[in-house]
């Protein structure tokens, strides 16, 4: 996770708070909410997004498979692998860890986790539960300490190269994997489906929540979702699918830029924003688009 959106191979992109608000006058407007109420909301959607209830459970089971779909699924991964490696070929990115100087500390593996952001600590703490003596278990007393900052201290030198000499096990590999479908993917796909989001929306829900961080505060992929709602209604409550996404990419392309007005946002523009342009709702193969300049296809 990068909640200050940074990349490991292309453009920094840097989530933080923007507020969206239409005009007062507007028709169908919603009436400011208080603070406590508004952060409740968010908080809400988390819940529902991350724990099974059972009115819920029953929607997400009669919606189809979407991009839960092995091929759907391996699609979003190439696609996401697209914009954090520049490379398609998200397995070959188990190994991959770097600074990017962007406060996050260490970024690695497969969807970025951050030293600084706790997604790597947890990830390393659950998998030393099953592989007590794995080569990153050293290192769980320093990155306990650093989380939540950029510091490299207990870290260097030897962090990164302990990073992928486990990345090479199956067993790292899986928890990775693991990992990723705990903490984005599968919340993010749970809430879209109950937000009445087709793969497409989905998709868009999953790199917003990989990027932004699946929290509530400003910036988080929670605050991205409620801005969006400000805009338009999602196809649960009786909006249009399109309107939807659009108002979601555009709140969420402000959002990328608010702190650094400069940088690339081709996650949105040549990617999610193509296919929503195309009306390709199902993420349909072959599938074409363009990041950073660079083009790709999956057939």
């Amino acid at each position: 996770m990068k909640p200050a959106g940074v990349l490991l191979s292309a453009v920094p992109l840097v989530a933080a708070a923007v507020y969206f608000m239409l005009p007062s006058d507007s028709p169908g407007t919603p009436a400011p909410q208080p603070a406590a109420t508004a952060q409740t909301a968010l908080e809400e959607a988390k819940d529902r997004a991350e724990q099974e209830l059972a009115a819920d459970d029953a929607v997400v089971a009669a919606r189809p498979p979407g991009l839960a779909a092995p091929e759907k699924k391996d699609l979003a991964q190439r696609l996401v692998a697209s914009a954090e490696h520049a490379t398609t070929d998200w397995r070959s990115t188990y190994g991959s860890i770097g600074d990017a100087d962007d406060g996050c500390g260490y970024t690695a593996g497969i969807v970025g986790f951050c030293t600084g952001t706790h997604d790597l600590l947890a990830l390393v703490e659950t998998y030393t539960e099953d592989h007590p003596d794995n080569g990153l278990a050293p290192y769980l007393p320093a990155l306990r300490d650093v989380d939540g900052t950029d510091s490299h201290e207990g870290l260097d030198p030897g962090f990164p190269a302990a990073w992928t000499a486990e990345a090479k096990t199956d067993a790292f590999r899986a928890a990775q994997e693991a990992e990723r479908d705990r903490r984005y993917f599968g919340p993010a796909v749970r809430l879209a489906k109950l937000d009445g989001l087709g793969t497409l929306g989905q998709f868009v829900y999953y790199d917003a929540m990989v990027l932004h961080g699946p929290g509530t505060g400003a910036g988080g992929f929670y605050d991205v979702r409620a801005r969006a709602l400000d805009r338009a209604r999602t196809p649960a409550a009786g909006g249009g699918e399109e309107t939807y996404l659009g108002a979601f990419l555009d709140v969420r392309r402000a959002t990328m830029l608010d702190r650094y007005p400069d940088h690339d946002t081709s996650r949105v523009d040549t990617a999610q924003r193509r296919f929503l342009d195309k009306g390709d709702l199902d993420l349909g193969t072959p599938l074409e688009w363009e990041m950073y300049g660079v083009a790709y296809r999956v057939a």
